[in-house]
C-alpha cells in the first residue's frame, strides 16, 4: 500500500536526509545553511526568527515562495526591515498577502521573545504546537494554526510532529486512510495525524521523513 513512499525513499532519500539535519542544526544551534539543490537552485543561511517567518509566509502560498523571500530578505532584514519593505519583496515575487503577511512578521518580531521563552522551556511537541497556535495563549503567533506551528517545530528539528498540509490531506484520501473532509477542524487534524503515525511505524520513519517523501510524491521536490 505505501510501495511509493519507498520508491521515493530509494530515490531521494539522501536528500530528505540532508534536510532533516539541516533542521537539526536549526534548532541546536539556531542557525544552519539550507541547500535546496538539485529541486530550486537556492543555498541560504536561517536562524530560528527567520524559520518561524518562512512559516507564516508558506500559509495558503507555496514553499517555493516562502524559500525565494526568505533567501531574498534573509536573517537580518526580517529582523530589521519595516512592513513597507518586506511587502514590497513578497509583492515582487508574486505573494498573494504581501502587507498581511508582512505585517504578521513584524508583530512576531516584537514578541519573540515569547517563542524564544516557550522553546527554551521544552516540552512535548504537541503541547509546544497548541501554544503557538491557540489564540487564548501568550505564546499564539498571528497567522499559526496547527499546521504552521507544526511546521514550524518540524523545521527546528521536532521529528515526529505531523503537517497536514493539501499534499498529506491528498495522500490520506487516496490510501483510503480518511473521509473526504472539507473542513479542517481540530478533531479532523488528530486524526490525519494518527494515520500518519500508523503509516511511519510500519514503514520505520520518523513523520518529519514521511512529510518529506510525500511532500516529494505530490510535487517532485524535495524543500521545507
Amino acid at each position: 500500500m505505501f510501495e511509493d513512499v519507498l520508491l521515493a525513499k530509494e530515490k531521494v532519500g539522501t536528500f530528505v536526509k540532508r534536510r532533516l539535519e539541516e533542521f537539526k542544526n536549526l534548532g541546536t544551534f539556531g542557525k544552519t545553511t539550507f541547500d535546496f539543490r538539485p529541486f530550486l537552485d537556492v543555498k541560504y543561511e536561517a536562524d530560528i526568527f527567520s524559520e518561524l517567518c518562512f512559516c507564516i509566509l508558506t500559509a495558503n502560498s507555496s514553499a517555493t515562495i516562502g524559500i525565494k523571500a526568505q533567501k531574498e530578505i534573509g536573517i537580518e532584514g526580517f529582523k530589521s526591515m519595516s512592513v513597507e519593505e518586506i511587502t514590497y519583496v513578497l509583492s515582487s515575487l508574486g505573494h498573494r498577502f504581501a502587507q498581511q503577511r508582512a505585517e504578521r512578521i513584524v508583530k512576531a518580531r516584537d514578541n519573540f521573545h515569547k517563542t524564544l521563552e516557550l522553546l527554551k522551556a521544552g516540552g512535548e511537541p504537541s503541547t509546544l504546537r497548541d501554544l503557538l497556535s491557540d489564540t487564548c495563549s501568550k505564546y499564539k503567533v498571528e497567522g499559526f494554526g496547527m499546521k504552521e506551528a507544526s511546521h514550524f517545530l518540524r523545521n527546528i528539528g521536532y521529528d515526529n510532529i505531523s503537517i497536514v498540509d493539501r499534499h498529506i490531506f491528498r495522500f490520506l484520501k487516496e490510501k483510503g486512510l480518511i473521509p473526504d473532509y472539507k473542513t479542517m477542524t481540530r478533531k479532523i487534524y488528530l486524526q490525519a495525524e494518527e494515520a500518519l503515525k500508523g503509516i511511519a511505524e510500519k514503514l520505520g520513519l520518523s513523520l518529519a521523513e514521511l512529510d518529506l517523501y510525500v511532500f516529494y510524491l505530490k510535487t517532485g521536490k524535495v524543500l521545507k
